[in-house]
């Protein structure tokens, strides 16, 4: 699938669709491209007709959409229909993006004779309003917790905003919608106290590798092909530096994402997924200032394409929660261990997923 997936890619992702994006244009024919090839039910069971693939190569699909800078909520919808079908629902149709984005937002959820009522807004929701559905984290009065199928035409947008790769980020109002009860569903055990930030942050740390992965194609190649006093830069001894301090940046963010996929679900072990997020977003700024720096001035350029990989790097990184709150979060996994429990916790993946 990850051979297939990366020809079709390569097929429908290029500069004028990116432009277009940028703009402001969902990318209807990829989309649907991405849909006919089955790749939003990556993580989908076969026996709820989805592809039933392994956390790592589901994983490995999410880089490659990143590497392509695929415009597109591709990840969000993976894991939205991957948390949906687990909790018992059915396959989503399209796009689906999930909500909330920040630790700090709430959704309530009141239940009635003929189905819940939401209340809350939630911020920075990626593809807010273009996805044609969310798929929303509520809780009750009593602490539980639900998944909510919502229709994206039910909901209010307070304010339309973009990131820095110029992805929409809405801020949406989830006040008054009414959902019937089949669309309001007990959330699996996999979702703890930190509701969805640990499994957005597992899918945002396998698109930064990816995206790291093309800033350093991109650089490796203008290096050896830019000739200086007669000879490529990659001869020289201040570009090889930069190329492989990088390359140690996206060798530790590539071995911190693995540790990811080794739970059997992505993003359910909220260690592992703590210290990813952390160490891929320290070597997303560095690994984006170097290639560009060995760009030189062509790679400050809208006409070259670094940009398009670099700007979701400085996006991403602060998305489901910076490198700050992933490292207190670790740190409060440690103390929480006590000294004598460290070892175990480094070493027993088990019995680290879920905390929080």
């Amino acid at each position: 699938m990850l051979e297939q997936a990366d020809r079709l890619f390569a097929q429908h992702i290029d500069k004028k669709v990116l432009s277009a994006a940028d703009a402001g244009h969902w990318p209807d024919a990829p989309w649907r491209a991405v849909e006919d090839a089955g790749l939003p039910l990556a993580l989908v069971p076969e026996m709820k007709g989805g592809a039933g693939l392994a956390p790592d190569v589901a994983a490995s699909l999410i880089r490659r959409s990143a590497y392509h800078s695929v415009p597109l909520p591709l990840a969000e919808t993976i894991m939205a229909n991957a948390l949906w079908t687990d909790a018992g629902g059915e396959v989503i149709a399209g796009a689906v993006t999930l909500a909330p984005v920040n630790p700090q937002d709430r959704i309530a959820l009141v239940s009635s004779s003929t189905g819940v009522t939401l209340q809350g807004v939630a911020r920075h929701v990626p593809w807010g309003k273009q996805a044609p559905t969310t798929l929303v984290l509520a809780r009750d009065a009593n602490g539980e917790a639900f998944l909510c199928r919502v229709p994206s035409d039910k909901t209010r947008t307070n304010k339309t905003r973009r990131n820095v790769a110029y992805e929409p980020r809405e801020d949406v109002d989830f006040g008054g919608v009414q959902l019937a009860a089949s669309d309001a569903l007990p959330a699996p055990s996999c979702l703890g106290a930190d509701g969805l930030m640990p499994f957005g942050a597992a899918i945002r740390v396998q698109q930064m590798i990816g995206a790291m992965e093309r800033c350093m194609d991109y650089a490796l190649s203008y290096a050896n092909e830019r000739v200086q006093f007669g000879r490529p830069i990659a001869k020289f001894q201040a570009i090889q530096h930069m190329l492989a301090i990088a390359a140690g940046h996206f060798a530790a963010a590539s071995a911190a994402g693995d540790t990811v996929t080794e739970s059997p679900i992505l993003g359910d072990d909220a260690l592992a997924v703590a210290i990813a997020k952390s160490r891929c977003g320290e070597s997303a700024g560095q690994v984006a200032a170097l290639c560009h720096q060995v760009h030189g001035a062509m790679g400050f350029t809208q006409e070259h394409p670094l940009h398009y990989a670099t700007r979701r790097l400085w996006s991403w990184r602060d998305e489901w929660g910076a490198e700050p709150w992933w490292q207190e979060k670790i740190g409060r996994m440690i103390c929480a261990q006590g000294g004598e429990g460290l070892w175990s916790l480094l070493v027993d993946r088990p019995a680290a997923a879920g905390m929080a």
